[in-house]
C-alpha cells in the first residue's frame, strides 16, 4: 500500500512544483536546473560513492562491522537514483540523503527498528591438513600444447 501511495504522490507533487516554478522563472530556465542538478548529483554521488566504498574495506580489512558503511552506500546508490529522476522534490530528497548527517540520522531511524538476531566475523581462515579420503586418488596431469594433443578420437575407454 505504502509503495502505491509513493506512486502516486510523488509524481503529482513534482508536477505541481513543476508548475508552479515554470510558471516563475519559465520553461528554459526551469529545464536547465533538473539538467543542471542531474549533473551536480552525478558527481557527488560519484565521489560520496568511492569514500563509502573506501571505508568498507577499510572496516573489512579491521574485521570490524561493515553494516553502517553498507548502510551508506546503499543510502547513497538511492541518492543517485533520485537525482537522477527528473523533478525538483526527488532531487531535493537526492541531496538530502548524500548529507552525511542525514544518512546517519536515517541510520538511526532504521536500526531503531530493526532487530539484528546475530552477527559473527571470522577471525581468519583456519587451514586443516588434507587427508586424502577413501575415494580420492593423488596424482599429477601436465597439460598438452594445442599443437602437440593427439588426433581427436575414440578414448579406447567406450565401446562403440
Amino acid at each position: 500500500m505504502w509503495i502505491f501511495l509513493a506512486f502516486l504522490i510523488v509524481p503529482m507533487i513534482e508536477i505541481g512544483l513543476f508548475i508552479q516554478v515554470g510558471g516563475l522563472i519559465g520553461l528554459w530556465p526551469t529545464l536547465a536546473i533538473v539538467v543542471l542538478t542531474a549533473m551536480l548529483g552525478t558527481a557527488l554521488v560519484r565521489s560520496q560513492g568511492a569514500r563509502a566504498l573506501n571505508d568498507l574495506k577499510s572496516s573489512m580489512n579491521e574485521m570490524r562491522d561493515p553494516a553502517a558503511p553498507l548502510a551508506h552506500g546503499a543510502m547513497i546508490l538511492f541518492a543517485g537514483a533520485l537525482l537522477l529522476t527528473p523533478g525538483f522534490f526527488t532531487d531535493a530528497c537526492g541531496l538530502a540523503l548524500l548529507v552525511p548527517a542525514v544518512r546517519e540520522a536515517v541510520l538511526r531511524y532504521v536500526s531503531k527498528r530493526v532487530t539484528v538476531t546475530s552477527f559473527s566475523v571470522n577471525q581468519g581462515f583456519e587451514e586443516r591438513p588434507r587427508q586424502p579420503g577413501p575415494g580420492v586418488i593423488d596424482g599429477d596431469f601436465y597439460e598438452i600444447e594445442p599443437e602437440n594433443r593427439p588426433p581427436q578420437g575414440p578414448s579406447g575407454w567406450t565401446r562403440h
